[in-house]
């Protein structure tokens, strides 16, 4: 004896209550909403990097520039010198360039004459990232 499966009225022709599935249209639209979220948490990966980079250099540069300014100071006989170079092999990537000028002001009057103005600045990657840094050294000649 067969067995009597009820139709239902609601239901297309050929199609059972037992069809279950995605259609093409569902699998394609899941794949845009996948593809926007993945490249919205690459682009927010790709900028945290260079949030952490910037932020490593702007912590050390400070402290890079201090010790070379102090070594300048502490090494040099006879002044000042206008000299460049990298930091070695501790931090590479990493570069000074450091420069000595004469101060002039009419409000400072004659103390300007003994005022020289150093510049240091230290750059990352060519100069991709840069600090400088900006002092004054009172200097009787």
């Amino acid at each position: 004896m067969t067995e009597f499966k009820p139709q239902y009225h609601n239901d297309p022709p050929g199609i059972s209550q037992t069809a279950f599935g995605f259609t093409l249209l569902e699998v394609m639209i899941a794949l845009a909403v996948m593809s926007i979220v993945l490249v919205s948490v690459y682009r927010m990966h790709s900028q945290s990097l260079t949030m952490n980079a910037a932020a490593r250099f702007y912590t050390l540069a400070p402290m890079l520039a201090q010790k070379k300014l102090v070594e300048l100071e502490t090494n040099s006989s006879g002044g000042f010198p206008n000299d460049s170079g990298d930091f070695g092999e501790q931090y590479p990537g990493y570069s000074w360039r450091a420069s000595l000028s004469d101060v002039s002001s009419e409000v400072l009057g004659e103390v300007a004459d003994d005022l020289k103005r150093i510049d240091l600045t230290v750059s990352f990657n060519g100069n991709q990232l840069s600090y400088d840094l900006r002092t004054y050294r009172f200097e009787r000649e």
